[in-house]
């Protein structure tokens, strides 16, 4: 397949969303959102989002654009997504704004234990909830993916969904949920391998596994 050929994959809309998938927003921001990823040239395909807890992981993250195509996503499929943020950044005005934005805080050398013990916590609850995390934890050409969202979904037993930010095809893929083993190497390499043959934002920055993936 070219790397710049469109899938075969069903566009996915905010009306094809299962009934326990958390959601936010209205009919004005989906709009937004529809125009929003319209003007980038960009669509939504894949596998529809049906669970109503699970920890989504997008990749590859080489650039801030990446960050333009999720937020237009989010605002047109009106999906409520949880992301992660140090607790320090919630103080004052700052704050206040990441709470109306869903960010959750971690607190770190804390009682309330770890970032992963605090998710799986945080999944614990009662409710749907969808938290989202980069795996490469930066823009920079990681060399290996970090493992805290892999052992925050084996421990909460929630399905990890990942996002592909595919530049070449100029869609956000979201691909079938993906339920641990517990066999973490198997599991990465099966996760990983659905990256393949993916264009990022900017190919210098890919991480080590996907680069190792393409034959680089």
């Amino acid at each position: 397949m070219s790397a710049t050929t469109p899938t075969n994959d069903p566009v996915i809309t905010a009306e094809l969303l299962g009934p326990e998938v958390p959601r936010r927003g209205t009919p004005f921001t989906q709009r937004l959102g529809l125009l929003w990823l319209r003007a980038m040239g960009w669509k939504v395909t894949g596998a529809v989002p049906t669970h109503g807890k699970a920890l989504m992981i997008g990749a590859p993250h080489t650039s801030n654009r990446d960050g333009l195509v999720a937020a237009a996503t989010i605002m047109a499929l009106r999906l409520n997504i949880t992301v992660l943020a140090k607790a320090e950044l919630f103080k004052g005005p700052v704050g206040a704004f990441f709470r109306w934005a869903n960010v959750m805080p971690v607190y770190r050398n804390s009682s309330k234990g770890g970032q992963v013990e605090q998710v799986v916590a945080r999944f614990a609850q009662p409710g749907s909830i969808y938290i989202g995390i980069a795996p490469e934890g930066t823009r920079h050409s990681a060399e290996e993916w970090k493992l805290g969202f892999y052992y925050m979904a084996h421990r909460a037993r929630v399905p990890i969904i990942p996002f592909i930010l595919d530049f070449g095809r100029r869609e956000l893929r979201i691909t079938e949920a993906f339920f641990t083993t517990g066999d973490k190497e198997a599991d990465l390499a099966a996760l990983q391998a659905r990256y393949r043959d993916v264009i990022p934002a900017n190919p210098a920055r890919l991480s080590g596994p996907l680069r190792r993936l393409s034959g680089q």
